[in-house]
C-alpha cells in the first residue's frame, strides 16, 4: 500500500507531434534502438530481407548508435554489410527524431525485453502506426489492433507478417496513428508524468 507505479519518463508532445504529410516514395519502416542484438535488430533485418525478396518497395532504416561496451552490440561490420547487401540502411545514431519520424511510414521495435521504450513513446506521440515485440514494456505502449500490432519475440516470420499487413492497408495505418497520438496525449504526456512524480 505504499507503492505507486508511475509508467517511464513522458514524452515531450510538443517536441514529438504528427507529420502534416507523409513525403513520397517508398513507405519508410524504421526501428529506433541502439544496435543490440537483444532489441530484435536481427529479427528485424530477417523479416526486411523476406519482405524485399517478396517483390515489397518498402525501405528499412535502423536508427541508432553503436554501444561497443555492451557484450550483445552489434559490430559496425556487420551493419555496413546489411547495408551493402541493400536489406537495411543505418542512419546511425541522430539527434533530430522528430524529423526521422517525420519520414517513417511505421515505427518498428522486436525487442526481447524492455522497461518502457522511450522510443516507441515519441513515435506513438508522432501519430505512427506501430509494431513490437509482445514482452512487457512494449505492452505498455501497443495496444494490439487499436494502435498497432504485437508479435512474439524472436519471430522473423511474425514480425515480416505484421510489417507486410500494415504496408499493404493504408487505412488501418491512418488509424492506428491517429490512436497512438491520443494514447500518447492520455497516458504519456510528460508534464502529466512530472505532476504524478511530484504529487508522490
Amino acid at each position: 500500500d505504499r507503492i505507486r507505479l508511475v509508467r517511464g519518463s513522458g514524452v515531450d508532445l510538443d517536441r514529438f507531434q504528427p507529420a502534416p504529410a507523409l513525403p513520397p516514395g517508398p513507405p519508410l519502416v524504421v526501428l529506433p534502438a541502439r544496435m543490440l542484438w537483444d532489441k530484435g535488430i536481427g529479427e528485424f533485418v530477417a523479416a526486411a530481407r523476406r519482405l524485399r525478396e517478396a517483390g515489397n518497395t518498402a525501405r528499412f532504416v535502423l536508427v541508432g548508435g553503436r554501444d561497443e561496451e555492451n557484450p550483445r552490440g552489434i559490430d559496425a561490420a556487420t551493419l555496413l554489410q546489411w547495408q551493402r547487401e541493400g536489406t537495411v540502411e543505418w542512419w546511425e545514431h541522430r539527434d533530430d527524431m522528430p524529423a526521422v519520424f517525420a519520414q517513417a511510414t511505421i515505427a518498428c521495435l522486436p525487442s526481447y525485453r524492455e522497461g518502457l521504450p522511450k522510443a516507441l513513446l515519441e513515435a506513438a506521440a508522432c501519430g505512427l502506426p506501430l509494431i513490437a515485440s509482445d514482452v512487457p514494456g512494449c505492452r505498455e505502449v501497443v495496444r494490439h489492433g487499436e494502435n498497432g500490432l504485437l508479435v512474439p519475440s524472436h519471430d522473423p516470420q511474425a514480425l515480416a507478417g505484421a510489417i507486410g499487413d500494415l504496408l499493404s492497408d493504408p487505412v488501418k495505418r491512418q488509424s492506428f496513428g491517429r490512436a497512438s497520438r491520443v494514447l500518447a496525449e492520455r497516458e504519456f504526456a510528460q508534464q502529466a508524468i512530472v505532476s504524478r512524480i511530484l504529487a508522490i
